[in-house]
């Protein structure tokens, strides 16, 4: 078995093979997509935790069954005659396995604005279920940078009743009457013009400078980042991908599978919105499957 990916979809899929007594192979190219936050939060148990710290603790247990884990990337896959497959890694060492699990995940391209790339994690945010508690009441930005905004604008004035939407790159003509009759409703104020870049003071963020130099205090701004779904792997396999508002991902059914036999994907390679907890849940239930499929794959041939 192979898992392609060591986030907390790889990890826990390896967990799961491993206590079932599979030879399993975690390659992790170590980029999780998490790695600017400080903290994971509404993971029940692990509430507050380092990122740095989960994953450190996910490898020490999956070593404990026996799981071989490698830094580094997987750049090539083919599936042989027999159905199963070959994964070349950048280090020129190739793998064969029976089964694998793409858990690649994702990339946040956020937007363009100077001081957005630097704050990322800390007080430059994009979801509030992951950082809203942390940052309550606090005077918030929201960055506009599709109409899609005015829906994370209206999300996060459950965690503060200061919310000043940026326009930025979206027009006010395209904001219909029923966003301006929602954003009225919730109290969000809505903010015309291009945002030129952010103010940082002693290391916090202070305010949004606009394009024409006002600026507007700000202690906290949200971003809808780019979701670039990391899919080489399953392209080159030739696995069904979907299109959905958040980027294209892995399509699979409720277990996990591609269209692809043999090959399982699970965490952000599936969709945009997997925190964490549901990443590992995904995790789990492909190990789980893919121990089953094996078990009967091998009955069936008589071995």
């Amino acid at each position: 078995m192979v898992v392609v990916g060591g986030g907390a979809a790889g990890l826990s899929a390896a967990l799961v093979l491993g206590r079932a007594r599979r030879h399993v192979l975690v390659v992790d190219a170590g980029e999780p997509r998490n790695a600017p936050a400080a903290h994971m939060q509404g993971y029940l148990s692990r509430d507050g935790m380092s990122p740095t710290e989960f994953l450190a603790e996910g490898r020490r247990e999956i070593q404990r069954y026996g799981v071989e884990l490698v830094r580094d990337r997987a750049v090539d896959v083919a599936r042989d005659d027999a159905g199963e497959f070959d994964v070349t890694l950048e280090s020129g060492r190739t793998v064969h396995a029976r089964r694998l699990v793409v858990a690649t995940g994702l990339a946040d391209e956020l937007p363009t604005v100077p001081g957005v790339a630097e704050r990322f994690g800390r007080d430059v945010l994009h979801c509030p279920y992951c950082h809203g508690w942390e940052v309550r009441d606090q005077a918030f930005g929201v960055l506009a940078t599709s109409a899609m905004s005015v829906h994370q604008a209206l999300m996060v004035t459950q965690w503060s009743k200061d919310v000043s939407l940026f326009l930025h790159t979206v027009a006010e003509s395209e904001l219909s009457d029923e966003d301006l009759r929602h954003l009225a409703a919730a109290g969000v104020n809505v903010v015309p013009g291009e945002v030129a870049a952010l103010v940082v003071s002693d290391d916090r963020l202070t305010g949004v400078r606009l394009a024409d130099g006002s600026e507007h205090e700000r202690s906290v701004v949200f971003v809808a980042p780019r979701a670039v779904p990391r899919t080489g792997l399953l392209e080159q396999l030739g696995a069904d991908l979907e299109e959905t508002p958040f980027g294209v991902y892995a399509a699979v059914d409720e277990a996990g599978r591609t269209s692809v036999p043999g090959v399982w994907a699970a965490g952000n390679a599936v969709g945009f919105s997997e925190q964490v907890i549901n990443a590992a849940a995904l995790g789990y239930r492909a190990g789980a499957m893919i121990n089953g499929d094996l078990l009967f794959a091998d009955i069936a041939s008589g071995g």
